[in-house]
């Protein structure tokens, strides 16, 4: 598949991984009170039957919500998934866009919580939902 630009409004994904960089190309749409993720689905991103992988989406929606949670509290936050739970509802194929959105979001100061939803050319394809361990940075860590 060519290089297709993204939606209106998504950039090139600001934060990268080694676990997301073989699924680059990555855009995220950087808003007030969330990230929004997305990606052309190819090739790399497939399992053995030629549909987007279940892990990818995982990964991805976990990746969504961290990051709106952290958006919410200001991005000094440190998060750490407590928990992850992904319902497949239709499968991805090459060539759709394939959007993480997080539609909720409940910070603490202990815990976070968030729900997000996949589409694949806007139809849902999975819903996650997340618990994740919140924490600031020291002032030594902060200003180092």
């Amino acid at each position: 598949m060519g290089q297709a630009l993204p939606p209106e409004g998504f950039e090139p994904h600001f934060r990268s991984s080694p676990l997301t960089e073989p699924w680059e190309p990555l855009f995220s749409l950087k808003l007030e009170d969330k990230v929004v993720l997305g990606l052309w689905a190819d090739r790399p991103h497939t399992n053995s039957r030629g549909m987007v992988h279940g892990g990818l989406i995982s990964a991805l929606a976990d990746n969504a919500m961290g990051l709106s949670c952290s958006q919410q509290l200001g991005g000094a936050a440190r998060l750490v998934t407590v928990n992850l739970n992904v319902d497949f509802l239709a499968p991805a194929q090459i060539g759709q866009w394939v959007e993480v959105d997080t539609v909720f979001v409940k910070t603490g100061g202990t815990l976070s919580y968030a729900l997000a939803f996949v589409t694949a050319d806007g139809t849902p394809c999975a819903r996650a939902n997340a618990v994740f361990r919140t924490s600031r940075p020291t002032p030594a860590e902060a200003s180092g």
